[in-house]
């Protein structure tokens, strides 16, 4: 018979008769909730909005100067944004929407609908969604596109607003539905009076215009679009900064840390990368019971990432620069970074440990940049003091050091005997 327990208050009674206190029984859920890192979960979330956008100013400057007519009663603007997974297009063009709803609050009412297409990959979905958003009550069912269309026309007479209409991943829309609706919202004021009713971003991975058919390409123009490259290590560092300050206990983290995350992704450029690796050292943390982020928790979740350091790239180096990555591994056990300087005098330590001569300044620093060179470590030269004095840091962010540090011990004897 199964062993069946009857609770009483605190104390669970099972039918063998033995007796467990229901505190002790949620000992494992204490971390929960407890406060030592984690404070607010949401800035971990890849959909967060931020009050301010980091790490795109110039590209925000750019969208803000196609949008330079909104202002003005009859002002309207088609933009297509276009970049890889992670560079910051979809959260681009919603805050951009917020802040200038905000900025013309008191001279030209305004409003936005976001529709993802990979959901909505229909013209007529799309176009109930976005009459739903300004009829909220409007039927979402058994009205064929004109009539969609003819109320849209209304609403937007009637509503007065300037409807900016943003269609994220638009290319899946393009490839089941065509370019129809598209045209037909560039159209939507033609046969009424006044114009300017209507504003179009366009959001894809892909170079749309290339699929965009010449008609809709002479409304749009080939002038409005708006390329975004992935982000570059100062970008991904004020993410990853901006996200831990929202989220965290401040007490928990530090800025090398945060370099070190920011190095990981670095490769990518994709601003996912940062708070997924952020996110992800926060829970390894927490699980072990820590009130701070180390070094480890961070590499750990780095090895998941694409970039992880393959199982035999180390059969490429030679036993002295198997040495030289040995001292490395040593000193990035504790430290998220340490300096180009610092790893001759380690390198030294471990050839004599090994009882071998160490080789020469030159050739070592031959050595760095091929170890480099195989993604097995990642430099950053960084400006000294306020000089222009200049040294390289090197972190390990794609495996763990220990890890790292216990392969070449098992194999590093044989080279040097080669």
């Amino acid at each position: 018979m199964n062993n069946v327990d009857f609770s009483f208050g605190k104390e669970r009674v099972f039918k063998n008769g033995w007796h467990q206190d229901a505190t002790s029984m949620s000992d494992y859920l204490d971390r929960i909730g407890s406060g030592l890192i984690l404070l607010n979960p949401d800035p971990l979330d890849f959909d967060y909005i931020p009050e301010v956008m980091v790490g795109r100013e110039d590209i925000q400057e750019s969208l803000a100067g196609k949008f330079h007519s909104i202002a003005h009663p009859n002002g309207s603007a088609n933009v297509v944004i276009t970049g890889p997974v992670g560079s910051g297009k979809t959260l681009l063009a919603r805050t951009f929407c917020r802040d200038i709803e905000y900025h013309l609050r008191n001279r030209r009412p305004l409003r936005s609908v976001h529709i993802n297409c990979r959901n909505a990959t229909t013209n007529v979905r799309v176009a109930q969604r976005i009459v739903q958003s300004l009829d909220p009550g409007h039927p979402d069912r058994g009205l064929s596109m004109g009539e969609l269309l003819s109320s849209l026309r209304k609403l937007l007479r009637n509503n007065g607003r300037h409807l900016i209409i943003v269609l994220d991943e638009v290319d899946h829309l393009l490839r089941k539905s065509g370019n129809d609706l598209i045209y037909q919202l560039l159209r939507i004021d033609e046969d009424q009076e006044g114009s300017g009713t209507l504003s179009l971003i366009l959001i894809s991975q892909e170079q749309v215009l290339d699929v965009l058919e010449n008609a809709v390409i002479s409304r749009f123009g080939h002038t409005n679009h708006l390329p975004i490259p992935p982000y570059d290590m100062k970008g991904l560092h004020a993410i990853v900064r901006q996200r831990a300050e929202a989220a965290l206990n401040p007490r928990s983290w530090d800025d090398e840390l945060l370099k070190l995350i920011a190095t990981s992704a670095a490769p990518s450029g994709d601003a996912r990368q940062v708070i997924e690796l952020l996110g992800a050292a926060v829970e390894h943390a927490e699980s072990e019971g820590q009130k701070s982020i180390s070094p480890e928790h961070v590499q750990t979740k780095a090895r998941k990432v694409p970039q992880v350091m393959p199982e035999d790239v180390l059969d490429e180096l030679s036993g002295h620069s198997m040495l030289v990555l040995l001292g490395i591994c040593r000193r990035l056990r504790k430290a998220e970074f340490m300096t180009s300087k610092d790893v001759e005098s380690i390198y030294a330590v471990v050839c004599e440990e090994y009882e071998v001569k160490p080789r020469s300044h030159t050739t070592v620093w031959k050595f760095l940049k091929h170890i480099e060179s195989l993604n097995i470590i990642a430099t950053r030269v960084d400006t000294v003091g306020e000089g222009r004095g200049r040294t390289t840091h090197i972190s390990m962010p794609h495996a763990l050091p220990v890890d790292v540090a216990a392969r070449i011990e098992g194999r590093v004897a044989l080279k040097l005997k080669r």
